[in-house]
């Protein structure tokens, strides 16, 4: 997808690994009102399911600026990394 600008963006992550430490692998989905503009799955090779979660947000996010410069809303399973996030 080539480069735009967009108002409001959504994010959905997740990442996991089979054993922990294990095979681990993201993903990621990117969606403007409803339409998705950016997917992505990746194998990460062996990780805990935590960076797992992280590499998936912090990839989604370095995507995300390429497309995008005023709102951004970030969804995942991870409570640990929703609770950091919300500073809590």
């Amino acid at each position: 997808m080539n480069s735009m600008t967009l108002k409001k963006i959504s994010i959905y992550t997740d990442g996991g690994s089979r054993g922990n430490p294990g095979n681990s692998a993201i993903g990621i989905i990117i969606i403007d009102s409803k339409k998705i503009i950016y997917k992505h799955g990746e194998y990460i090779g062996k990780a805990t399911n935590n960076k797992a979660e992280y590499t998936a947000l912090i990839k989604a996010l370095k995507k995300a600026s390429e497309l995008f410069h005023e709102e951004v809303s970030c969804f995942s399973d991870s409570e640990l990394m929703i609770k950091q996030l919300n500073g809590e």
